[in-house]
């Protein structure tokens, strides 16, 4: 048995009757989720299922859907999550790069009973890269297509225990899900809870009002989120009655957040509105098992703004072009090595060839040493904006107009321009109530950056813009600036 199916095996037979998982309309014991997960893994193996085959698993955030992840794994195959309403065209794409027969969506079942579909007659051919492994989980596609990220049982299993040493999961508490479980974070996150015997209570989507609401009804103890959450709920004062319950309350141990960038003004927010939770940010990728980097409180006052230190077992370095380490708090590519990479992109050994440097994996982030082992991002490498020769991280551009106090979240991208090369265009989400006057943000900005970091347009808008998965996406930013979507505020 697979590490990770057997881990969860055990915990099944040692909180059987404790609610491992709650939805909307169903609750599953421990006991109930080991029995239809063997249930799942009978009707895998008897249509033919061969060990580490790919099988695609409707997902949601629904009780169920772990149910059938389970028992894939109980049947020696290798999951792939995919979202129920990914649109057919991308759904076709996935399957083209796994050629997986079989698609298991247990709420289906639920509806006419046909839990198991058959998507395509012939095997898929053995691939050593699957041997032992328990997921591929599909990237964004921020930098691209999406590619397959393969995962092993043993890599990921191994993380997730190095995870908990830092966050200490506990047997009866509760975690609200509102992250896919399509996507690495949200996966860690549900399997940690149920390794240890919490509860895990599962939103299909972050929704404003029922997440708050959950956070008190359901006395949860500990949610990930990514930041452009926190700041839907910060835009409306409605909210506020809400997020002070929970505060008193005091039920709410740990909020986890990760995903994209936090930001200080962002962080600020988070730790006044709900003064008596921990913030945890947290850095990683879906290739390296996430959480490479954690932001404790502790480090809070003195390395605001940081991704924190590195997890157990995680080295890291930060080179120049050439793979040389730089100086002492120069910018250069953030470089991971762990125990818990990747296997590799699901048939794509040159792309997989190419995402290292000397054995390190390349996360294609910005970063500086702040002190010791203390590492602050600076923005992604293929997004460092180049204006008239001078290169500019959007991170710093950023980070200083998020130090306005009327300035809740702001977004920096470089637009092709015939003479300077690029322009530095900047999309900035005012507080709730706050009347933004571009002319006073430019002189907070020269107190702050040098002239040529200064934007050349601004934009206001209610939210950031947001990509597929939900996260703040440049690329959206772009193209609203294309399609003329967004018209730049005149001084």
């Amino acid at each position: 048995m697979a590490a990770l199916s057997e881990a969860l095996d055990t915990a099944c037979r040692d909180f059987g009757s404790a609610v491992a998982l709650l939805g909307e309309s169903i609750q599953l014991s421990y006991a109930d989720l080991g029995k239809r997960a063997r249930a799942v893994a009978a009707l895998l193996l008897d249509a033919g299922l061969a060990a580490n085959e790919p099988v695609h698993v409707h997902v949601s955030n629904q009780p169920h859907d772990v149910v059938a992840l389970f028992g894939v794994w109980l049947a020696g195959g290798v999951a792939v999550p995919i979202h129920r309403t990914t649109p057919a065209e991308v759904a076709e794409m996935f399957h083209q790069r796994t050629r997986a027969r079989f698609l298991i969506d247990l709420q289906s079942a639920r509806i006419d009973g046909a839990a198991l579909s058959s998507i395509a007659a012939d095997r898929p051919p053995q691939r050593p890269l699957l041997g032992g492994a328990a997921c591929i989980v599909f990237t964004s596609g921020s930098t691209g297509a999406p590619k397959g990220v393969v995962i092993a049982h043993d890599t990921f299993a191994a993380k997730i225990e190095q995870i908990d040493t830092l966050l200490g999961f506990g047997a009866g508490e509760r975690t609200l899900l509102v992250l896919n479980i399509t996507f690495s974070f949200g996966l860690w996150v549900s399997l940690l809870t149920l390794l240890r015997g919490g509860t895990l209570v599962m939103q299909p989507k972050f929704e404003p009002d029922a997440f708050l609401r959950a956070l008190a009804e359901e006395r949860i103890s500990r949610v990930g989120m990514v930041p452009t959450m926190m700041r839907v709920l910060f835009a409306d004062a409605r909210h506020d009655a809400a997020i002070d319950r929970v505060t008193q309350q005091a039920d709410l141990r740990q909020i986890l957040i990760g995903g994209e960038s936090l930001g200080q003004s962002l962080a600020q927010t988070i730790r006044r509105r709900f003064a008596r939770t921990d913030l945890v940010d947290i850095y990683g990728l879906t290739e390296t098992a996430t959480c490479d980097f954690f932001g404790f409180p502790a480090d809070y006052a003195r390395y605001p703004g940081s991704i924190g230190r590195p997890s157990p077992n995680v080295r890291y370095r930060i080179a120049d072009a050439q793979g040389n380490a730089v100086t002492v708090s120069a910018i250069g590519e953030l470089q991971i090595r762990s125990p818990y990479l990747m296997r590799g992109y699901l048939d794509a050994p040159e792309l997989t060839a190419a995402a290292y440097q000397d054995g390190w994996f390349r996360t294609g982030d910005l970063a500086r040493e702040v002190d010791g082992q203390v590492v602050e991002l600076m923005g992604r490498l293929k997004e460092v904006i180049s204006r008239g020769g001078n290169k500019v991280t959007p991170a710093e551009i950023e980070q200083s107009i998020c130090s306005h106090s009327d300035v809740a979240a702001a977004m920096a991208v470089g637009i092709d321009d015939a003479l300077l090369g690029e322009r530095i265009h900047l999309l900035i989400v005012p507080r709730a109530g706050a009347l933004l006057d571009i002319e006073t943000l430019r002189r907070h900005l020269e107190t702050r950056l040098e002239r040529y970091k200064h934007p050349d347009a601004f934009y206001l808008a209610e939210a950031l813009p947001l990509g597929r998965t939900g996260k703040a996406d440049r690329a959206q930013f772009k193209a609203l600036i294309g399609w003329a979507e967004l018209v730049p505020v005149q001084r």
